[in-house]
């Protein structure tokens, strides 16, 4: 039958009404969030505003907290220190530079006239007018003769012994010169710490005696300087160099824990941790970019008479351990933003945690299905999960503050050590009953309903 056209339409617009209803309704509690969020505006500001302060001081005392460990490290513990230079023995550049001043040094204390001496009387005459003619050819070849026994010297074992003993004292007058304290054997004359080169003048003046040059045996004690350090005004950097060698260990912590004070007033938190960890990461950054520039600066101040080549090995030296702690710095700060951003609700990382949870679950699968149980232990490590994971990242913690000096690879080496302990607690974290090596009953299927037979 068709419908008079007179008749009202049926009422299917009803759902739509309702649907349209609960729409309004929900744009207006978005308003009503929305107004009560314009009213809570100057607290949240003001929270947001000390979080950020927090953080950014943080970032900014984390060079100098890098550099006063640093400073406590190296030239607080002698030993640490000559075993960081110690390899400088056997540097080219080193034993080139110290070569060449031991050279000059003996040279200027030779007297070739008195090469006259063991000559018979009557052949002097003829010998004076034939080193006249020579001139400076004989200066010449006698400067090489003491420079090829001043490098066998620098090249061999005893030099290392000399060299360690030349550090020791270098030790104590970098001490004497940025802290003025303590006693030393090296001299410092206008802003410069230098060190007495006279223990590798005595062994190449006994090499010259034993390879037949006896005029070498008139050769006084010789003492000449080798700069180790230099600067403009030693006494301007004591103060500061002091502040930083007391705060040691300290200015990093408060650093630290002002970026972690932050994060924690933060309405923010995982947004904020991952910016102060990038704001450490660009800190050091910026400090190894300092250490570049620094040692350009550094090197063309020195004097002339000052080996540049040997000066940059040295200077590389006593700065790799800050290097090392600069590059450890970095990488920790990219581990610790990586996991706050993997925890968090975007796309990105809500996809990698479900390809996560997917591998572990496809290999507990293969492992079940060739008989692999975990039998008590599943249940167990199911019900503690939550502990086992806190344990698992103190350790990591704690394994991270005491290492002695870790450096990046370790920090690297530490995280993927957690992951895998990660990884194997939530394969072990079987629900109640996986793990009894019991197949899971199946759920009774519903029974049929009685057909109603027709009326």
């Amino acid at each position: 039958m068709s419908t008079p056209p007179d008749s009202p339409p049926p009422a299917s617009g009803s759902g739509s009404n309702g649907e349209l209803e609960a729409l309004r309704a929900r744009i207006a509690a978005l308003e009503t969030e929305a107004e009560a969020a314009k009213a809570r505006p100057p607290r949240h500001r003001l929270r947001s505003f000390f979080a950020a302060l927090l953080i950014v001081l943080g970032c900014v005392l984390a060079p100098l907290g890098i550099v006063a460990a640093w400073t406590a490290d190296e030239v607080g513990d002698t030993d640490r220190y000559v075993a960081t230079v110690a390899p400088l023995a056997s540097d080219p550049d080193v034993q080139a530079a110290v070569a060449n001043r031991v050279t000059g040094a003996v040279m200027e204390h030779i007297d070739l006239n008195a090469l006259l001496e063991g000559v018979a009387p009557e052949q002097r005459p003829l010998l004076a007018k034939a080193l006249g003619r020579l001139g400076n050819s004989l200066e010449s070849a006698v400067q090489s003769f003491v420079h090829e026994k001043a490098e066998e010297i620098v090249a061999s074992d005893a030099f290392e012994t000399v060299w360690t003993d030349a550090n020791r004292a270098i030790h104590t007058s970098v001490v004497r010169a940025l802290t003025g304290s303590g006693e030393g054997a090296v001299e410092i004359k206008n802003d410069t710490v230098t060190l007495d080169l006279a223990p590798v003048i005595e062994r190449v003046k006994q090499r010259l005696i034993e390879s037949g040059l006896t005029v070498a045996e008139k050769i006084p004690e010789v003492h000449t300087d080798f700069t180790v350090l230099k600067a403009d005004d030693i006494g301007k950097v004591k103060t500061g160099f002091r502040l930083l060698q007391i705060m040691g260990v300290w200015l990093p912590v408060i650093a630290v824990l002002l970026a972690a004070a932050g994060v924690l007033l933060s309405a923010h938190r995982r947004r904020s941790m991952i910016a102060a960890a990038l704001g450490f990461v660009a800190a050091a950054l910026v400090l190894a970019i300092g250490l570049t520039v620094f040692r350009t600066v550094y090197l063309n101040a020195l004097p002339d008479t000052v080996s540049q080549a040997a000066a940059g090995s040295v200077y590389d030296a006593m700065v790799r351990l800050l290097r090392m702690t600069i590059r450890m710095v970095v990488v920790l700060g990219l581990v610790l933003a990586l996991a706050a951003w993997l925890s968090g609700p975007g796309r990105w990382a809500t996809a990698a945690r479900q390809m996560w949870h997917a591998g572990i679950a496809a290999t507990r699968t293969a492992a079940d299905g060739v008989g692999l149980r975990t039998g008590p232990v599943g249940p167990f490590v199911h019900r503690f999960r939550g502990w086992i994971t806190w344990i698992l990242v103190a350790a990591a913690v704690l394994a991270y503050v005491f290492w002695d000096h870790p450096t990046g690879w370790v920090v690297v080496g530490l995280a993927l050590a957690l992951l895998f302990a990660l990884a194997v607690t939530e394969f072990l974290a079987e629900g109640e009953g996986e793990g009894d090596g019991k197949k899971p009953e199946p759920e009774p299927e519903p029974e049929p309903e009685p057909e109603q037979s027709p009326k």
